[in-house]
């Protein structure tokens, strides 16, 4: 338990860290895209590449990978029908929200829940390694599409999607790490130096962008942030749990990791791309906040019931 409590607080000292430069105004009107740039075109990509690329392939690609995409999916599924058919939201505010109900914060609260609640750092592996190759670039070729409707043709909008920075990076990645590249120390240590802005630069930003909005205020898509949260929050844990335990069939400790890492938070990434791409913005940082704050009595419960 100390594992959740803990990653939580590092979290909350840094959110505030950014909400109090915005309230005092300390880095001008400006600092949130310039810092949301940075870590797009920068920090990201090489945290993305150092964390891959160093990682054991045989972790990777374990079940708990499976249930990882089952859960993520089924949720995002779930908020799409909703969203389209019912609400009939745009293709942008879709993505978002979809990426909002299934994209967790496997970084910086995953893995200290990992290395203080479940023993092992390694189960982030297969979580990042989901996102990054596919459920990461799956959505930015989807907010490419929504941001640039009618000016490009599908092949257009895939071929500039990849050439983003946070694909490039999960794909050079990937390769390192099945190929067991040693990649000199020359060019690996400097990554791992911009990397270390990555998470604090996030969640800096995130702080910044929570001072002046009101979570949940009218016009800003509340019922978007309430199903998206809900769904994250509530129904990931509990489809990773259905998934684990009747078509899997894990052992106690893979079905314990696996749904607490489905109960973690939406990541602060999915505000990044919303951000980049100026779509859904409201909706990424409230099911952000929210998922944040239900996150540790999730956690606590999960835990409680599924320990072995």
């Amino acid at each position: 338990m100390t594992g959740v409590l803990e990653g939580f607080a590092v979290i909350a000292v840094v959110v505030l860290v950014g909400y109090l430069l915005g309230r005092f105004d300390v880095l001008g009107s400006g600092a949130r895209l310039v810092l949301n740039r940075y870590v797009f075109f920068v920090a990201a990509p090489a945290l993305l590449f150092t964390v891959i690329a160093t990682a054991d392939t045989a972790v990777l690609f374990s079940p708990i990978l499976l249930v990882a995409a089952v859960s993520a999916l089924g949720v995002a599924l779930v908020y799409v029908l909703v969203a389209r058919f019912v609400w009939h939201r745009s293709l942008g505010p879709i993505t978002v929200g979809a990426m909002s109900s299934g994209y967790v914060n496997a970084n910086n609260i995953g893995l200290p829940v990992a290395v203080y609640l479940l023993g092992n750092a390694a189960y982030t592996a297969p979580i990042i390694l989901l996102q990054l190759m596919v459920l990461a670039p799956t959505g930015l070729v989807l907010l490419d599409a929504a941001t640039h409707e009618g000016r490009r043709t599908v092949l257009g909008t895939v071929l500039t999607s990849l050439k983003n920075p946070l694909i490039i990076a999960s794909v050079l990645g990937t390769v390192v790490a099945l190929t067991r590249f040693e990649v000199p120390s020359l060019v690996l240590e400097p990554l791992k130096l911009l990397s270390g802005a990555s998470v604090p630069l996030m969640l800096t930003a995130f702080g910044l962008s929570l001072f002046g909005a009101r979570p949940l205020a009218a016009g800003e898509g509340r019922a978007d942030v309430l199903l998206a949260s809900a769904l994250k929050s509530i129904g990931m844990p509990i489809l990773a749990w259905t998934v684990g335990s009747f078509v899997f069939r894990m052992p106690p400790e893979q079905l314990h990791a696996s749904v607490v890492l489905a109960g973690l938070p939406t990541a602060q990434n999915v505000l990044n791309f919303a951000s980049r791409y100026g779509t859904g913005t409201p909706i990424a940082r409230d099911a952000g906040l929210i998922t944040t704050v239900a996150a540790v009595p999730v956690l606590l419960v999960v835990s409680l019931l599924l320990v072995p």
